[in-house]
């Protein structure tokens, strides 16, 4: 097949990863792609979140299939504009991601859906926040409403913080004007993609990320720092309870209400006391854990979207996966999650994928005039590696990053560790 893959980050490379590893190959073309994407598609300098762009360049290109991989194209309706070219595209409408661009419009399809969640206020006023925090209590969460690159929640037990950052979201420039104040949910978090054609729902296999900067989850939220998959302390029966109430009722609402979901619903969980919970929903593949999961997968990638693309998951066979366990280190610039540095030169990849079994995807690279390539972006790179179980892929992928020069950059060391060590549980149900 002819496949675009719209995008430029780390999820992008590994869709393109994935489809550049199946037997018989592809013709692949990424927009705008990176360097790393460069290695193995085509690319084409378009915005990503151009939509008439977009599909003049599938039209084009005559491919057969479009893939929206990043929030803010599928927000603004890029999906949309493909497939009014004729060409199927993997990615939801620009109505059906409101799931992810907006936190009060997700919360108002869970409810109507009778999908378990955690108690919410939306909140437009300062007032209200500090309404809404005094009567949850500590530790406060409040979200942003719409798209703000997975660092849009602040989760903390200093009601000052808390306010604080409602007060910046409530007048940020070009801003919902809205926060959503969440009672806190106790357990280990678990993200699971599930896919959709508008009716059926297909699940991939859980995995874990990491969100905050530093080790032991000290420090801000970030975009994510690293990820693993399988969860092997996940309780039997997960995935099966997540598409039963969860994301089969949540499409089932969409389609109810004219607006039907086709692509990825990523089901953000809090495995709590008092059950399982969404903690958030976004519509596309979650970066970092998106370069375990599709490591793990057998069944061609390309089979998948395009059934999902065309209304035929019902008639897809089985997926299979890889027993493997599979470890994502982020590699980060000076300054991330703040202001991170750019230009400085990254050396030692082609080293890190001498070793067997790991694989480097870039997510914020450029190349500089002279050809070097450098640093542009807040996560510079992921090593992905995979093992017979947890221990070896984690050391595999720190070995790796241990090869990756880049001045000032920085990782945590505790991706996967303690799930290693079997020392993550799921508190007892109350």
């Amino acid at each position: 097949m002819k496949i675009l893959v719209v995008g430029n980050g780390a999820r992008e490379h590994a869709i393109v990863h994935a489809l550049a590893g199946e037997p018989g190959g592809h013709e692949l073309h990424a927009a705008p792609g990176n360097p790393g994407i460069g290695r193995e598609a085509t690319l084409h300098a378009v915005d990503a979140n151009d939509g008439a762009a977009v599909a003049a360049l599938a039209t084009a290109l005559g491919a057969d299939l479009v893939v929206v991989g990043p929030e803010a194209p599928l927000v603004a309706g890029v999906a949309d504009a493909v497939r009014a070219a004729g060409i199927p595209c993997f990615g939801p409408s620009a109505e059906a991601a409101r799931l992810e661009g907006s936190k009060a419009f997700a919360k108002d399809v869970m409810a109507s859906a009778g999908v378990p969640t955690a108690a919410a206020h939306v909140c437009t006023t300062l007032d209200e926040v500090a309404a809404a925090l005094d009567g949850f209590g500590a530790p406060h969460v409040v979200k942003d409403d719409g798209l703000a690159a997975g660092k849009g929640v602040v989760v903390t037990s200093d009601r000052h913080a808390a306010l604080a950052h409602a007060e910046a979201a409530l007048a940020a420039p070009g801003g919902a004007g809205r926060v959503v104040v969440e009672e806190y949910l106790d357990g280990p978090e678990v993200s699971l993609f599930c896919i959709s054609d508008g009716a059926a729902v297909v699940p991939l296999v859980p995995a874990q990320d990491f969100k905050r900067v530093g080790d032991d989850d000290a420090g801000p939220n970030t975009g994510g720092m690293g990820a693993y998959s399988p969860l092997g302390w996940a309780p039997a029966g997960l995935v099966d309870e997540v598409v039963e109430r969860i994301a089969q009722p949540t499409v089932d609402e969409m389609a109810r209400r004219g607006t039907p979901f086709a692509g990825v619903l990523y089901v953000g969980l809090a495995l709590t006391s008092r059950g399982t919970r969404v903690v958030e929903f976004n519509a596309r593949f979650g970066d970092p854990e998106t370069q375990v999961v599709l490591t793990r997968l057998v069944t061609p990638l390309s089979a998948l979207l395009l059934a999902a693309a065309t209304g035929a998951l019902g008639g897809l066979e089985p997926l299979r996966w890889s027993d493997d366990a599979v470890v994502n280190v982020v590699v980060a610039a000076a300054g991330y999650p703040g202001t991170p540095r750019r230009g400085d030169a990254i050396t030692g990849i082609d080293d890190v994928e001498a070793l067997d079994g790991v694989h480097v995807l870039h997510a914020g690279t450029a190349t500089s005039p002279d050809g070097a390539l450098v640093a542009a972006g807040g996560r510079v790179l992921s090593v992905v590696a995979r093992g017979a179980d947890l221990d070896a892929a984690r050391r595999l992928a720190y070995e790796g990053v241990a090869r990756v020069g880049l001045a000032g950059s920085h990782h945590r060391t505790d991706i996967a560790l303690r799930a290693a060590r079997g020392e993550v549980t799921v508190p007892t149900a109350r």
